[in-house]
């Protein structure tokens, strides 16, 4: 079997990228990344090459290509059940997958006025009714979850150990990062734990090292 490869944007603003990058880092999967520049003249054709929806994140894998980054996840949770990428107990799995699901279809008005950028300190940006709803929404969904199932389990993350769950929700923790938003202690605490996966330093590190700057 080959690695897959999985092509992503920008690491600063491309938010769909980090998840399945972010899975694919914590399920120990050694993969090919294949980067393309945003929002410039050949990128649709570039991307178009790739991912039959003409966005990013893709994974090819054994010529089999996935364009969801979710669909990506499942996959990849499939390729290493030791991983342990979802939950164990049904129950908490069941939670966390509507959690996911929640992410992947919800908070509009967060993407939209706060986009992932992790070149620049944007404190005091982008705040309206609507994200302060979002963000309200997410910090009740991280309370729950760490409340039923984190701090049950014994692990820094929503349901304990990290799961795909958090993998989802990791652009969010930049996003909150990034424009300066007052959070509870419990989102604070697990904010750090997301920032401080080696992985997610990487990401980081490479989003900053870009030659590339634009709005995101």
């Amino acid at each position: 079997m080959s690695d897959p490869t999985l092509v992503i944007g920008n690491k600063a603003y491309s938010s769909w990228s980090l998840r399945p990058w972010l899975v694919l880092k914590q399920a120990g999967i050694a993969f090919a990344e294949t980067p393309i520049v945003l929002r410039q003249p050949d990128s649709a054709a570039r991307i178009a090459e790739h991912s039959p929806s003409g966005r990013v994140p893709a994974l090819i894998h054994d010529g089999l290509t996935i364009w969801d980054s979710l669909a990506i996840c499942e996959y990849v949770a499939e390729l290493a059940p030791e991983a342990g990428l979802w939950p164990a107990d049904r129950a908490a799995r069941a939670v966390a997958r509507s959690v996911a699901a929640e992410m992947h279809s919800s908070f509009v008005s967060l993407r939209t006025t706060m986009p992932m950028d992790l070149k620049r300190d944007r404190k005091g940006q982008g705040m309206t009714e609507a994200t302060a709803a979002d963000i309200a929404r997410i910090e009740a969904l991280w309370a729950d979850a760490r409340a039923r199932f984190g701090v049950p389990a014994g692990g820094p993350f929503l349901f304990g150990s990290f799961t795909i769950a958090d993998a989802m929700f990791a652009p969010v923790v930049t996003r909150l990062e990034t424009y300066g938003v007052a959070v509870s202690p419990v989102s604070r605490a697990y904010m750090d734990a997301v920032l401080a996966l080696p992985a997610m330093r990487d990401w980081t590190a490479a989003a900053k090292d870009e030659p590339w700057e634009f709005e995101p």
